[in-house]
């Protein structure tokens, strides 16, 4: 074999070759990469530099200040203050470490860690939406809680503003409370701008009111971290409206000494609920509105807690509710306003008319008694309403019935919700044929009628409808809404809506008839059928009235409430009754009282004693101690 044959030949060396076709295909890639990225940098670089921004970046809403509130002479009632919050986020929050968390957060703000736990379960907003656990915490525990993050995950602290209520219970049923919104509520304003951890009147004018004090939201542009947490504030997209301030018809200090005359008549009677209203009859302004036994708001505006607010829930006595609006009770012989009114107008009796009274009158059978067993002899309407004679009035509503006795009563409000700007309002019981059909399912019987004469039976009565009606016949037949706010005012000061008297009616009463009554009014204290109510200074009409209510006693005798509601003439001390000109209208009720002589009345003499500045004391203590055996005057 030829050795040349035997000679490798050299191998061909491919390396560089390789490198250049790497190159040229990771110039094309790098290439096509570039140009799809300047396409779309191009084409699409503002949406999806808005698309990240978004995911850093978050609209939050800015709560309005909600807006104050004021007595009538511009006293301040209602203010908002800073307050550490203490929040949960439940998606920070580990579902293992819970119940650990709730009882070391509960432990450094002295809460249940039930509660916590219940606050975090019933939120309305969702799981990544902070819950407010307590509001107005001190500085120093809000430190330390803010400090703890370690061991209290998805725990945070805000400083936000709450409601206070420098009165506290002097004016709770009136002004209200806020309270955070529950999921129902939030559901039902969720289109309205309102937000899950949002707080809302609950109660009183705070409530009724809501809209107008609530204000109008802002938002801001925040940047939020990858955890969620807000960083910074980029800039404000709308500011916050302010929600309009109100003055309110209320006089602090007429509350004030309706208050203390109604805490002293609960206190010597041994009462457990009263209420005492003050009203302008001429107007409709409520001047004072007292309902006794009373709360503190300021315990729901810094978070009530759940044991508490069961407490105020179990209470027997029934502080949360305004007994002058919201309860209705039989409103004896106050009552007689009505048959007197509408025996006189339908021409059943003039005013010189006498009727005899009795100790009782018989109707099928059955015995029905003046409230002293004896009657006062033949009386015209001043001597029947004066001494309060029952037997008169079995007689007025007989001659009447049921149907007119109704007609009458519905003409002065009963029956009916005032409108007073308060939730909650009770209508009351008029009874009447068609009433008692729908009912039970038969009219009324002649008995039963006799009993609606005098305020018995069925008919009841909320405090603040009895008193509007007197006001009615003490300013000449005209029915006035209740009014407790006179103005509301914008943020800028200016007044949105100013208070204007809003009748409901005008009677449909003679000027003869209203004046009858009013003097008869005047003869219940000139007979001293309301003790030396006559001696004071000051000249006062009206009636007092027991209203027998509940079960018998041992000895066979009913519990009952006792009422007096009594006017003053524009110069309170001249008896001008004749005139229309009544400046004051007032009414104390007394809740099972079961007293010697009429709580009612004393309760109302403490009142003026007070606002007029009378200095001898004409309290009659003797007649507050337990007694009953005035049956039904």
């Amino acid at each position: 074999m030829n050795d040349a044959y035997l000679v490798a030949k050299p191998e061909r060396d491919r390396r560089p070759l390789r490198f250049v076709a790497f190159g040229v295909i990771a110039v094309l890639v790098f290439g096509l990469l570039t140009t799809r990225l300047a396409y779309l940098q191009i084409t699409n670089g503002q949406t999806f530099a808005t698309r990240a921004e978004a995911q850093r970046t978050v609209q939050e809403a800015i709560p309005a200040p909600r807006g104050l509130i004021y007595d009538r002479k511009g006293r301040l009632l209602v203010s908002n203050v800073a307050s550490w919050t203490v929040r949960v986020k439940p998606a920070d929050l580990p579902f293992s470490r819970r119940l650990d968390v709730a009882q070391r957060l509960g432990a450094l703000l002295g809460m249940d860690a039930t509660d916590i736990i219940a606050a975090m379960d019933t939120a309305p907003g969702s799981r990544f939406d902070p819950v407010r656990i307590a509001t107005d915490v001190p500085e120093k525990t809000a430190r330390l809680v803010s400090e703890s993050t370690e061991e209290l995950p998805g725990v945070d602290v805000a400083v936000e503003t709450r409601r206070q209520y420098p009165d506290g219970p002097l004016l709770a049923h009136i002004l209200g409370y806020t309270g955070p919104i529950d999921g129902g509520t939030y559901a039902k304003l969720k289109s309205d701008g309102y937000l899950e951890d949002d707080m809302m009147g609950k109660a009183g004018i705070e409530a009724t009111f809501e809209q107008q004090l609530r204000g109008t939201y802002g938002s801001e542009l925040v940047e939020r971290d990858a955890t969620g947490k807000d960083v910074q504030v980029l800039r404000t997209v709308r500011e916050a409206v302010p929600g309009a301030s109100l003055t309110l018809t209320i006089d602090r200090t007429i509350q004030k000494e309706a208050t203390e005359a109604l805490k002293w008549g609960m206190r010597a009677a041994g009462l457990k609920r009263g209420v005492l209203i003050v009203m302008n009859p001429q107007t409709g302004e409520v001047l004072a509105l007292v309902s006794l036994p009373s709360y503190d708001n300021n315990e729901f505006a810094k978070g009530i807690s759940v044991k508490a607010f069961a407490k105020l829930v179990n209470d027997k006595n029934k502080p949360l509710t305004n007994h002058a609006v919201q309860a209705h009770y039989p409103p004896g012989s106050t009552f007689k306003l009505v048959a007197g009114t509408g025996a006189l107008q339908d021409g059943k009796i003039t005013p010189k008319t006498r009727v005899r009274t009795a100790g009782y009158l018989t109707l099928g059978g059955t015995r029905f008694y003046d409230w002293n067993h004896m009657g006062f002899g033949p009386c015209n309407i001043y001597c029947g309403f004066g001494h309060s004679s029952d037997t008169f009035f079995f007689q007025l509503a007989g001659m009447l019935g049921a149907d007119r006795l109704a007609y009458w009563a519905h003409q002065y409000g009963f029956g009916t919700p005032t409108g007073i700007d308060l939730p909650g309002e009770a209508s009351g019981i008029v009874p009447s044929n068609q009433w008692k059909v729908d009912a039970l399912g038969q009219r009324m019987t002649g008995g039963e009628v006799y009993q609606a004469g005098i305020g018995q039976g069925y008919d009841v009565v909320t405090p603040i409808q009895l008193i509007n009606a007197y006001a009615a016949m003490a300013n000449g037949g005209k029915l006035y809404r209740p009014q407790l706010v006179r103005e509301v005012v914008g943020p800028d000061g200016k007044v949105i809506q100013a208070f204007k008297p809003d009748l409901i009616r005008k009677l449909k009463v003679s000027q003869a008839t209203l004046r009858t009554m009013r003097l008869a009014a005047r003869s219940t204290v000139t007979l001293r059928h309301t003790y030396n109510l006559v001696d004071m200074p000051v000249k006062v009409a009206g009636k007092s009235g027991t209203a027998e209510f509940g079960l018998r006693d041992s000895k066979g005798r009913l519990p009952y409430h006792s009422w007096f509601v009594g006017f003053v003439p524009q110069n309170p001390y001249k008896a001008t009754f004749a005139k229309t000109t009544a400046s004051l209208v007032f009414l104390a009720f007394a809740y099972d009282s079961r007293t010697k002589g009429n709580a009612g009345t004393e309760i109302a003499k403490a009142f003026l004693q007070l606002h007029f500045h009378i200095k001898k004391d004409y309290l009659n203590h003797d007649l507050l101690k337990k007694g009953n055996f005035y049956q039904s005057n």
